[in-house]
């Protein structure tokens, strides 16, 4: 295992010098002053300064000239987040602070949960405004014609946050929109300020569970006195060996009405204390019903059903080589390797991002993940041709088709209930792309309100595509070939037993692809000796799949050949 994680670990190229990108990037914001026009010394400066935090490539730079082509001035602004760039670590700070002051009283705020805080996306003229004039590279042509020529702001609008917060104490959830007038980086002691826009509580609703909620489930079944009996019974004592997976109740009956904060457990249990690589998820506990009031935490409801035999263990049931268990793993593969010598072909600007004829912006939220705006083909001499405004999965639900208990409930939205985002790898825990990668951190609101950062998020990396065009000629048989090339992004994430993978392709042909790779271990259940389910596959003694699907809702925003302020899509021949 060391020797492969060594070869892992090589692939995995990091961008270089991480510490100057951020001494430049507070050395930018000092010297953003709204209002305020710049002196040559100062342009110079900046440009120079901006050479130092280019992930990979450096961008087009503004000319020392503040008076741009077509009498556009160019100045210095305050802005420093472009309009579509995720919620920063201080944002999010911001954010959550201003909203718990606002609490009427201290048991009020005490008693807040912050499930989500994400940006509050601006309109797509803001967008066009920051890309035709405050961010690089400049595109002016995005400015809507006016007689006399745009008329330009001094600034854009100040960014927002879309925030999900519920209240454990009266198990109310409410939505507030803040205003981050200023966010300075506490780290160079400045002050935060944010300002209350909206806030309104929304009835008969349930915010996605937490990690946090999830194992404090777990420890207060695992403590209730009739689950130890039950689980006794079927040869269990050591609690260390249960997994408790809390799964929302989903609305059967009006007594599942989402009025009440419930979970009703999946039980699965390992077989040795000491093996956390194992599969836990082979071993499903049947028969057993709990009902656990989440906000609360406690167990309303409990029932052995049925006492169903656990399977029997597996000697090949953890993730570890199988030649540790004496089993056999392929050994007749040869490394293979991917180098790129001079480096990779895109250009990254914070998170704007360049590769042959595309560019586009990476974005992220706790619920869908990975997001790409602003997507646009330089087609030669017709220029910048765009052909979406977003593009991301919103949604993923795994309905289950067998009709036993308790596999009939079992019915995720994986996106809406846990979120893709929120359950990203980090991938300085496990490199899934090779070649030279440029890596995008994610960051989030916990439970509590702190701020967490996933590390190492979004990757993104070219792969060779195999044949792109050939033609050799019958006469002379002389041949051409092109290779086919792919500017690839993606991010992976774990919700219970399942990954799933989520890649963004950009081909040299002008396609875009979008593909899910499912990964991870299959939800399972139990069989009674000789027992055969009609509604799943056996798959080992004791065990069957139960038969089920995902469905991935995409939503692409598309604006092919669109102005903004435009609401149709045309292809421009």
């Amino acid at each position: 295992m060391a020797a492969a994680t060594e070869k892992a670990t090589t692939c995995c190229i990091e961008d270089a010098k991480p510490a100057p990108v951020r001494k430049a990037s507070n050395v930018l914001q000092d010297w953003s002053v709204a209002g305020s026009a710049p002196s040559e010394d100062q342009i110079s400066k900046r440009a120079t300064v901006a050479t130092l935090i280019r992930s990979v490539d450096s961008l087009p730079q503004p000319a020392a000239n503040p008076t741009a082509a077509k009498g556009i001035p160019i100045m210095l602004r305050a802005q420093t987040s472009h309009p579509l760039d995720p919620l920063s670590a201080a944002e999010i700070s911001v954010a959550v602070a201003t909203v718990r002051a606002a609490g009427a009283t201290p048991e009020v705020r005490d008693s807040m949960r912050f499930v989500e805080v994400v940006l509050v996306e601006p309109e797509k003229h803001v967008v066009a405004l920051a890309d035709a004039y405050f961010f690089p590279p400049f595109q002016p042509s995005l400015l809507p014609r006016t007689k006399g020529g745009p008329v330009i702001p001094s600034k854009l609008p100040p960014r927002q946050a879309r925030l999900v917060v519920y209240n454990k104490r009266s198990n109310e959830t409410s939505i507030w929109i803040v205003e981050l007038s200023e966010v300075h980086a506490a780290t160079r002691g400045g002050h935060h300020r944010g300002k209350v826009i909206s806030s309104k509580v929304v009835a008969d609703v349930q915010p996605p569970m937490d990690a946090v909620e999830y194992a404090e489930c777990e420890a207060v079944v695992k403590d209730f006195p009739p689950f130890r009996e039950a689980m006794k019974k079927r040869g269990i004592e050591d609690m260390d060996l249960v997994m408790v997976d809390p799964w929302c109740v989903g609305y059967h009956s009006d007594a599942d009405a989402p009025s009440r904060r419930l979970a009703k457990p999946l039980i699965f249990c390992r077989t040795e204390s000491d093996c956390p690589m194992e599969n836990g998820y082979a071993r499903p506990v049947e028969g057993i019903y709990v009902l656990v009031d989440m906000q609360n935490m406690v167990v309303v409801e409990f029932e052995d059903r049925k006492l169903v035999p656990l399977p029997p263990a597996d000697p090949l049931r953890n993730y570890t080589p199988g030649e540790t268990r004496g089993g056999v793993d392929r050994s007749d593969v040869k490394p293979l390797q991917i180098i790129q010598p001079e480096g990779p072909s895109f250009r990254v600007n914070g998170y704007f991002v360049e590769w042959q004829k595309w560019n586009f912006r990476i974005g992220f939220t706790p619920r869908e993940g990975l997001v790409i705006y602003s997507v646009a083909y330089i087609d030669g001499s017709r220029g910048r041709r765009s052909v979406a405004h977003r593009l991301s999965f919103v949604e993923m639900v795994v309905p289950y088709g067998d009709p036993n208990d308790p596999h009939y409930r079992k019915n995720a939205f994986d996106a809406g209930e846990d979120g893709l985002g929120k359950n990203a790898h980090s991938l300085k825990k496990g490199c899934d792309c090779l070649g030279y990668i440029k890596y995008f951190d994610a960051h989030f609101t916990n439970f509590t309100g702190g701020v967490e950062t996933i590390e190492n998020c979004v990757c993104l990396h070219e792969e060779d595509h195999g044949m792109l065009w050939k033609h050799q000629d019958w006469r002379t048989g002389l041949a051409e070939v092109r290779r086919s090339r792919r500017l690839t992004v993606s991010f992976v994430c774990t919700v219970a037993n399942y990954e799933y993978g989520f890649f963004w392709h950009f081909y040299q042909d002008g396609k875009i692809e979008a593909e899910v790779k499912l990964t991870g271990i299959l939800s399972l259940g139990a069989l009674q000796p000789g027992e055969i389910r009609k509604y799943g596959t056996t798959i080992a003694p004791g065990l069957y799949a139960p038969v089920h699907q995902h469905f991935f809702v995409a939503r692409m925003d598309m604006a092919v050949d669109c102005k903004p302020g435009e609401t149709f899509n045309q292809v421009n021949l």
